[in-house]
């Protein structure tokens, strides 16, 4: 059961940071796929984390804001979690489909707060394509305003461009800044292009979620 929800303010948006288990040691935050919201208990993957465990609601899902006429994109999520992490502080950040792909970039952007990222399979893992692609105009039709998840979120972040060369960028930074020997793990079974990328990358440690979990929590 959820212990506490935080509503943080940023920029616009209220976001629900939910706490849902207390612990000692370092937190961990999960990020949840495209459409989804943070659990109302901790998954069974995290079961045996020690510290606090955390999910963040992105802006359009859960209880955080919904904005009105859309304009999502993956940096902005990233900006939601940097707001989080802001107020729980240094954390190990889990990352589902769409999480995942923020999870690699907030660990390349604040190296020295993310403690270990795991980027995991789930909804909106492989997003667009990985270069510019025909204009077109999202529409959503038949589907009420304000509603949660966003279906504005869904159409955007589905097919969000996320370049391979622009992902590496994150990861190298990570290695780079980060004072962990191994900054990002990945255990999701899914290779869009962006993720392929960054598995070619020498750095980085192929290992289920449970075990990776377990590695991060122990240093």
């Amino acid at each position: 059961m959820t212990v506490s929800v935080t509503m943080i303010q940023h920029m616009r948006a209220e976001l629900a940071l939910h706490q849902l288990r207390e612990g000692d040691g370092r937190p961990l935050l999960m990020l949840h796929g495209l459409g989804e919201r943070t659990p109302g208990s901790v998954p069974l993957y995290a079961d045996r984390w020690p510290g606090p465990i955390f999910g963040l609601d992105f802006t359009g899902h859960g209880a955080s804001t919904v904005p009105v006429g859309g304009g999502y994109t993956a940096e902005a999520l990233m900006s939601d979690t940097d707001a989080a992490l802001d107020h729980i502080g240094e954390a190990t950040v889990v990352g589902r489909g769409l999480g995942a792909y923020v999870a690699l970039q907030i660990a390349g952007a604040r190296p020295m707060l993310v403690k270990g990222a795991v980027l995991a399979d789930g909804p909106g893992l492989f997003g667009g394509a990985s270069g510019p692609t025909t204009p077109f105009v999202l529409a959503p039709s038949g589907l009420e305003a304000g509603t949660s998840p966003d279906p504005f979120a869904l159409m955007e972040l589905s097919r969000d461009i996320r370049p391979t060369d622009y992902a590496m960028s994150f990861l190298r930074q990570a290695v780079q800044l980060s004072d962990l020997q191994v900054p990002v793990t990945i255990a999701a079974v899914g290779r869009p292009d962006w993720l392929a990328a960054v598995a070619s990358d020498p750095s980085i440690v192929f290992t289920p979620l449970e075990s990776a979990l377990e590695n991060y929590a122990s240093i």
